[in-house]
């Protein structure tokens, strides 16, 4: 390896396997300086008794570099929960460094900028969701994990777009209704609402990298690439999951794409997502078109770095809110995982549901 003469022969040894991962989205060039800053971080780590939860969303070197646990926002949930660590360092956005500050008060959680938010986390307050449950009594509500720690106090129980049928179906057991409120991203309520017979009602939230994407974007990808199996996320239009594919949560893709191994894939979703399964099965060809989450973008190694070395920016939540959020998010993960991963249909849907639209 050409990089190697330029690194250190510990760091370049050590940080071999991930330069095997990433060596087709860093270039040579950049190499060398990412390698120190992964090596320093690992071993800030160690020092500090942190664990890092890297999202799929992550840039390639973040997420083989320096991740402990990588996925989606359930999964790093779960071990944010479990994890033995007394650091934990959210390599992802706010709202899931205040989820893992709600499933471990007493940790210690960091994010490495304070301004890495959310836009489904910026279109909804707690104080809109006691409004709402003014407006629909009786009624439960399932909050999307998309959310500020303030709404999920309000909530009864979190999902993901993993899960999300799945609990609006428990929901609805449970409370003994044939409704439940889905908040905020309103296409994933309309996504979850073709999947199931339970009625949804919807609030107008909207992912800014998923809410871009057309159909008419998987109609020419279809003619320029006409062997690429095509994936979408269900934050995308419901238009959009009716022409791919596959949909489903990015464990969901992960999944199809590691088990099956097609040639080509079109990933509808966050662009790093593509070049962190690219790591794992090189012999898939993955092709555009993506979007990027600004608000993702702005973790990157060296503010890890400086957040591990100087402890900051820790996460905080409301003594208050603590015991009302934890009760929700812990009610999804208690529930039993799917036998299948979660799929979104949308060719077979049950039915075409209209969604009550707050």
């Amino acid at each position: 390896m050409v990089v190697s003469l330029q690194l250190d022969r510990k760091i370049a040894e050590e940080t071999a396997p991930v330069w095997a991962k990433v060596k087709d989205f860093v270039t040579p060039m950049e190499w060398p300086d990412q390698a120190r800053l992964i090596s320093e971080i690992n071993a800030l780590k160690k020092e500090r008794d942190a664990v890092i939860l890297a999202h799929n969303y992550m840039t390639p070197e973040i997420f083989h570099g320096v991740g402990d646990y990588v996925g989606d926002s359930l999964g790093l949930a779960k071990e944010a929960a479990r994890s033995s660590a007394k650091v934990i360092v959210q390599a992802g956005v706010h709202f899931m460094a205040e989820t893992s500050k709600i499933l471990s008060p007493d940790k210690t959680v960091l994010i490495p900028d304070l301004k890495a938010g959310c836009s489904l986390a910026e279109a909804i307050t707690g104080a809109d969701v006691r409004l709402i449950k003014q407006r629909y009594p009786g009624i439960p509500v399932v909050t999307y994990v998309n959310t500020t720690a303030d709404v999920k106090a309000e909530t009864d129980i979190c999902c993901t777009s993993a899960n999300a049928v799945q609990v609006v179906e428990w929901a609805a057991k449970e409370w003994g209704v044939d409704k439940v409120i889905l908040i905020p991203d309103e296409f994933l309520a309309r996504n979850v609402a073709a999947q199931t017979t339970v009625g949804i009602i919807a609030w107008k939230g909207r992912c800014i990298v998923h809410e871009r994407f057309r159909a008419a974007d998987i109609e020419e990808m279809r003619q320029a690439y006409p062997g690429a199996e095509i994936l979408a996320h269900p934050e995308c239009p419901e238009d959009v999951l009716a022409a791919a594919d596959f949909a489903g949560s990015t464990a969901a893709m992960t999944d199809y794409i590691t088990a099956k191994k097609p040639r080509q894939v079109v990933l509808i979703t966050e662009c790093s997502m593509a070049a962190n399964i690219k790591g794992d099965v090189p012999e898939v060809d993955f092709i555009g078109p993506c979007n990027l989450c600004p608000y993702m973008k702005r973790i990157t190694l060296e503010n890890i770095r400086d957040c591990l070395r100087d402890m900051r920016f820790e996460v905080t939540v409301p003594e208050e809110m603590i015991a009302p959020a934890a009760l929700a998010v812990q009610r999804m993960i208690d529930l039993p995982p799917p036998l299948v991963p979660a799929r979104y249909d949308m060719i077979k849907a049950r039915h075409h549901v209209s969604v009550e639209l707050i």
